[in-house]
């Protein structure tokens, strides 16, 4: 497996900053949050995409993700959402990365306040799978065109893996796959064997980070928190998964957190000493 951070970790710091983070620490790849606060975001001319792009590769290292912020199972109106995944599917494919994120954001019984606890019972959210399902299966042809996959991650309304595979499975399309975020799984109660029977199918990469409990989810360095890391990589070994490990250290959110940067050579060396003996 490749490692990778997440920019959400590091707010606002420059593209090159963050490309000596990556040297310096091991990690082969880079999630960019791709948000206006952001150094990268869908709103980059075409010369600036070139530079990010350029960079990327003179450092050897991969843009693996561009984490943007659409909702597809959202209420409203579908064409707002299907261009703002189309803007960050063009974004993507100028970087060269493989990967768009989205998020969920549906809201129960066709109510219009989403559900970001993911609490909301399945019947309650047909409607939102619904919608889900009809926007991406839309956007994967798209998706297809820009060579890029779009990811759903597990997340508010449906963070677990059963959740996000309600929605996936009658898309129907390789272009649309999901992202486990191994924190939402576990807050919704799912287990790590369960979670992977249900995403494995979709799977573009995972997400891995660490908190204290289910009621302090300030992020902490890997392997000090409750977060079953190590049953995790334990079991994408034992499945014979080789793909993406990205770190997501949420200090955009969390400003009482430690800084990141002082943390990424641990967290390396926990994420290969855990596949060194899941091997």
């Amino acid at each position: 497996m490749k490692l990778a951070f997440s920019t959400l970790g590091v707010p606002g710091l420059p593209i090159q900053d963050v490309l000596e983070l990556a040297l310096a620490h091991g990690y082969h790849g880079v999630e960019l949050r791709a948000h206006p606060e952001e150094p990268v975001h869908p709103g980059l001319g075409a010369a600036e995409r070139a530079d990010v792009a350029s960079r990327f590769k003179e450092a050897g290292v991969d843009v693996l993700g561009v984490a943007g912020y659409a909702r597809v199972a959202a209420p409203g109106a579908d064409g707002p959402v299907l261009d703002e995944i189309r803007e960050l599917l063009s974004l993507a494919r100028d970087l060269g990365a493989p990967y768009v994120r989205v998020f969920p954001g549906g809201a129960p019984d066709g109510g219009t306040e989403p559900d970001p606890e993911g609490i909301a019972d399945p019947e309650s959210l047909a409607g939102a799978d619904e919608i889900a399902a009809r926007r991406l299966g839309t956007a994967a042809e798209d998706a297809a065109d820009a060579g890029v996959r779009i990811l759903l991650e597990t997340h508010d309304s449906h963070r677990t893996g059963a959740a996000a595979a309600r929605v996936l499975g009658p898309v129907g399309h390789r272009n649309a796959g999901a992202l486990w975020d191994v924190m939402h799984t576990w807050l919704g109660g799912e287990q790590i064997a369960d979670s992977y029977a249900a995403l494995s199918p979709f799977l573009g990469y995972v997400q891995v980070k660490d908190i204290a409990s289910a009621e302090d989810t300030t992020p902490l360095a890997l392997g000090a928190g409750v977060l079953p890391l190590a049953e995790c990589v334990e079991l994408l070994t034992r499945k014979g998964w080789d793909g993406w490990l990205c770190w997501e250290y949420e200090k955009r959110w969390y400003e009482q957190a430690a800084p990141l940067p002082e943390l990424l050579g641990q967290g390396r060396e926990l994420l290969t000493r855990l596949l060194t003996e899941s091997a």
